[in-house]
């Protein structure tokens, strides 16, 4: 019995990989209406998002109900890794808190995002030129996110190269789970249109609020003032290949 147990995937590991191969299965369908009919990638320009309907228009709504999500505390097949911003999700230790070890914590944490946010910047900053030479349009600028939005789950579910520069043990642990939207959309920063801005200005919203709340409630991102973030306690077991109590 306990070998089953140990052998069976979680509920939510199991809903994201289903979203997984959605999202794969997404991207060759945009590929295929790319090769059929291009007039409907028109809406990524200027005011073209009003002009007509396109299909790109579900996966924008897509987009954005997955951005609202994270701003939203609510209790839905999602990640803790999401949600430990919210007041539900914290789950104080026994015993006081040592602020000078959370602070430390946080300064070291953080000194590590920012390390991925310049190198993210780097890569935006080469796509952003690439496309102003005319080497990469509009359309492949759309296809690099689609590329981005299939790696965020990869990063969650299989391997994450993040994990080598944050050093966290799991994503329910990650500082920057929730910078995955901005990643995502930045690429196409280089994109003049409502399609790509609203998108980027929603992810910024997102990571914002990210970040003044690790900032306003840093004991809920931190696994030993927040005993939710634990091993122990894990009810998503996202991680498997990196949490050591499962194996064992």
């Amino acid at each position: 019995m306990n070998r089953e147990k140990k052998g069976k995937m979680s509920e939510i590991r199991t809903h994201y990989m289903v979203r997984l191969v959605l999202r794969v299965l997404l991207a060759l369908f945009y590929i295929a209406l790319y090769m059929r009919d291009r007039a409907q990638f028109e809406v990524l320009r200027g005011l073209g998002f009003f002009r007509r309907f396109s299909l790109l228009h579900v996966l924008w709504g897509i987009w954005v109900l997955d951005m609202l999500w994270q701003l939203i505390p609510v209790k839905n097949k999602i990640a803790l890794g999401s949600q430990k911003l919210f007041r539900f999700r914290f789950r104080p230790a026994t015993g006081q808190i040592n602020y000078q070890s959370l602070r430390q914590h946080v300064i070291d944490t953080t000194r590590s995002a920012y390390r991925i946010f310049l190198l993210w910047a780097a890569v935006v900053i080469a796509l952003t030129l690439l496309h102003r030479l005319r080497i990469l349009s509009d359309a492949a600028l759309f296809f690099v996110s689609l590329a981005f939005y299939i790696c965020d789950l990869i990063c969650v579910l299989i391997w994450c190269p993040f994990r080598l520069i944050m050093k966290n043990r799991c994503c329910t642990t990650c500082r920057i789970f929730n910078w995955d939207h901005l990643m995502m959309f930045s690429p196409m920063i280089g994109v003049r249109g409502f399609y790509s801005l609203s998108l980027i200005l929603l992810s910024v919203a997102v990571w914002l609020v990210w970040e003044l709340c690790v900032m306003m409630y840093p004991e809920r991102f931190w696994e030993v003032s927040n005993t939710a973030l634990s091993c122990a306690n894990c009810t998503d077991k996202l991680c498997t290949q990196y949490c050591k109590k499962l194996r064992s």
